[in-house]
This record gives C-alpha cells, sequence and structure tokens, in this order.
C-alpha cells in the first residue's frame, strides 16, 4: 500500500476517532456531574435518582443500537456517522436546559438514541477500509482516542458549571460534523448496494441458530465493561462509605482516572492482538487483570484511602481496556449486509445490560451488604464472559468481505 493510500486511509480512523471521543464525553458527562446536577435541581435522594436516570440512558442505548445497526446496513455507515452525532448534539443542548428530574431523565434518553451510533459504525467503517492484518490497531486508535472523552469531560466540569459542560458537547459534535464531509463510504458496502440481499434485517439474528449463538457470545463477552465502569466506578462513593472508609470519593474523578487508564488499555491491545495473533488470547489476559482489580477493589477496608480507590478504579479501567477487542470482534463474527447492525447493537447491548445487572446488584442486596452485593454480581458477571469467550470464534485475520445469506 502506497503513502497516498496510507493517508487516506487513516481519515476515516481519525473522524472515527474524534466522533467516539464526543460520543464518550457525553455518555460519561452525567455520571461526572450526576451529584453536583441532581443537587442543583433540589433531588436529596441523588443515589436512586442517579441511578434511575442512568437504567433510562442505558434504555435509549439500547433502542438506538438496534435503530442505527439497522440503518448503517440499510443505508451506509456514513448515514449513522452524520444522523446520530447531529440527534445527540441537540439531546446534549437541550440537557442544558432542563428543570426537573423527568426532564433530565427524557434529555438523557434521547441522547442514548443519538450515542448509540457512533462507535458501531466507525468501527464497522475502518474494518472494512483497513487490511485484515492492520483492522486490529486501527479499531483500538478509535477506541483509545475517543475513550479519553471521558477524562476531557472530567476537567470540563472543573472549569463549568454542569449545563455548560452540556452546552460543551453539544457544541463539539456540531463541530465534527464539518471533518465528516471528507470520508468516503466503504467500498465493501459499495458493492453491496446494488445486490438483492437483504441488508441490515435485524431478526436475521434470530432466525439461524449459529448466528444466534455468535450474536449472544459476543455480547457476553462484553459485560465486565460495563460492570467496572457503571456499578464500581459509578458508585465508588456508596462502596467506599459502605466499606468504612472515611475519605471523600468523588465518583466523577473516580471516572477520569478509569478512562485515563481505559485509553491506554484500549490502545496496547490491539498490538497485543497482533503480536499473538488472536483476539481471544488477548480477552483472557484482560480479564486477568480485569479479575485482579476486581479483587483489590473489594479487599480495600476503613484503613483505605481515596488515594488507593481511585488507583484500583485505574485498574479497573486498564483492566476492561479490552473493548476494541471485544467491538471489532462483533463487526468480525457477521458478514457485510450485517455488519454495522452487529457492530452497533453489540456494544450497546453490553452498554443496555447495565439496567439487569442493576437488578441483580439491587436484589441481592435483599440477603447481602451493599459490597458483598457488588462482589457477587461481578462474579457471576466474570465467569458467564469467560466461558461466552471459550465458545467464541477467533476472528484475527479474518476475510471479512462475505455477505450472510437469509
Amino acid at each position: 500500500m502506497t503513502q497516498k493510500h496510507v493517508a487516506v486511509l487513516s481519515l476515516p480512523v481519525i473522524v472515527a476517532a474524534l466522533g467516539y471521543f464526543v460520543d464518550i464525553y457525553d455518555l460519561l458527562l452525567f455520571n461526572i456531574v450526576r451529584i453536583p446536577s441532581l443537587k442543583s435541581l433540589g433531588v436529596e435522594d441523588y443515589n436512586k435518582m442517579g441511578e434511575f436516570i442512568l437504567k433510562i440512558q442505558m434504555i435509549g442505548l439500547l433502542l438506538g443500537g438496534i435503530i442505527w445497526g439497522i440503518m448503517g446496513d440499510k443505508k451506509g455507515r456514513l448515514s449513522v456517522l452524520f444522523g446520530s452525532i447531529i440527534l445527540y448534539s441537540l439531546a446534549n443542548i437541550a440537557n442544558g436546559f432542563v428543570q426537573t428530574v423527568p426532564q433530565y431523565a427524557l434529555a438523557r434518553f434521547i441522547a442514548g438514541i443519538g450515542l448509540a451510533g457512533e462507535l458501531g459504525a466507525g468501527i464497522t467503517l475502518v474494518s472494512e477500509l483497513l487490511t485484515k492484518e492492520k483492522r486490529g490497531i486501527g479499531t483500538s486508535m478509535v477506541a483509545g482516542i475517543g475513550l479519553t472523552g471521558a477524562v476531557v469531560a472530567y476537567f470540563i466540569s472543573q472549569k463549568f458549571f454542569w449545563r455548560q459542560c452540556y452546552f460543551i458537547g453539544g457544541g463539539l459534535g456540531f463541530l465534527l460534523l464539518f471533518l465528516r464531509i471528507s470520508v468516503f463510504e466503504s467500498g465493501m458496502y459499495k458493492s453491496l448496494q446494488a445486490s438483492p440481499l437483504a441488508r441490515g434485517n435485524y431478526f436475521m439474528f434470530f432466525t439461524n441458530r449459529t448466528r444466534f449463538r455468535k450474536y449472544m457470545l459476543a455480547i457476553l463477552i462484553g459485560l465486565p465493561t460495563w460492570y467496572a465502569i457503571g456499578i464500581l466506578i459509578a458508585f465508588s462513593n456508596k462502596f467506599a462509605k459502605d466499606m468504612g472508609m472515611t475519605d471523600d470519593i468523588i465518583p466523577g474523578k473516580a471516572t477520569m482516572f478509569a478512562y485515563v487508564a481505559i485509553s491506554i488499555g484500549d490502545v496496547l491491545v490491539g498490538f497485543v492482538s497482533q503480536w499473538l495473533k488472536s483476539r481471544k488470547k488477548t480477552l483472557y489476559i484482560f480479564y486477568g487483570l480485569t479479575a485482579i482489580a476486581i479483587a483489590a477493589y473489594f479487599m480495600q477496608g476503613p484503613a483505605s484511602s481515596s488515594s488507593t480507590m481511585y488507583m484500583i478504579c485505574a485498574g479497573l479501567g486498564f483492566g476492561t481496556g479490552f473493548w476494541a477487542v471485544f467491538v471489532t470482534m462483533g463487526a468480525e463474527q457477521f458478514g457485510t449486509n450485517l455488519r454495522a447492525t452487529a457492530a452497533t447493537t453489540v456494544p450497546n447491548m453490553v452498554r443496555g445490560s447495565l439496567v439487569l445487572m442493576l437488578l441483580l446488584f439491587n436484589w441481592l442486596q435483599h440477603y447481602f451488604s451493599y459490597t458483598r452485593s457488588g462482589l457477587i454480581t461481578g462474579v457471576i458477571i466474570m465467569v458467564v464472559s469467560v466461558i461466552c469467550t471459550y465458545f467464541t470464534e477467533e476472528t484475527f485475520g479474518k476475510d471479512l468481505d462475505y455477505v450472510e445469506e437469509v
């Protein structure tokens, strides 16, 4: 491949990475400003209301994942990259004007729908444009750069009022639209457009036993990421209090530390998978790191400090830095006519599964302490994901120029 080709192909990687950057900025901004924003609205039980709004946002991601995934295969990858960022940028701006909890929840729901399209469409486009030898590194760069959006969101939240943080997110989204004009569509998708073959038929995942099995496994291998982010890190302040720690823990700061480490992990994971020539072996390594960080998290006690908690949250972030490989595997397991649907719905099903994880976590609290319930939830999730990885197809170096038959 000539230098000219490399330069041209690098543009989609950069634009997809920046899109995911804005996506993550908005997605994690609620976790970061949750407490001050709800206090500003006069909410007393901000933990309960924060969990409610988070669930609503995740439901939006679930719904949006299906909508944008289907559109990505029916109308093209670029249509999703444009449409999703317009929707969540508008929702972000609207979020800055909310006055009540129901309004806040509605804004996060609409934002969730919009946010669902960015990563899947970007990963699909990059996977199809880059060679099979380099796509793992390309998708890791998209995820690694994109995830720094959470870090920027934290520092923005330290300088601006929470409403202004949402306005900034909306403005960043509209700025990105100008960069998207110069990005071109995937050649694989273009060659499929003239074909009468069904594209973006979500029900195809459920009409074939082998396809259904692959789809469910693709989702379940990613569960530890949002267990760590949506439970351990998001509610680190409450866990610290239940463990008897006297230091105040700021969830936004914990999120910032975690996402610095996730970004590093996501860049590294692409090189590890290239070195091992295996997606699955890479997952096992990062599962092991995640399990060590979870164990360290629950070994904390009254003598633990806030610095220890933040470092462990960084460890959780680095361990769950397999997000790039997990999403890439979702794209690699299905043909061109279903690839965007898979790559978009799979990560959003994982994000949306946080609702079910929270239900399990809350149910366990009827029988165990808050901390013990969190640990049991984590053990269940890790065991499920490891088993599912064992039965998942190895996709390293797989040729993606094929289609799914009805």
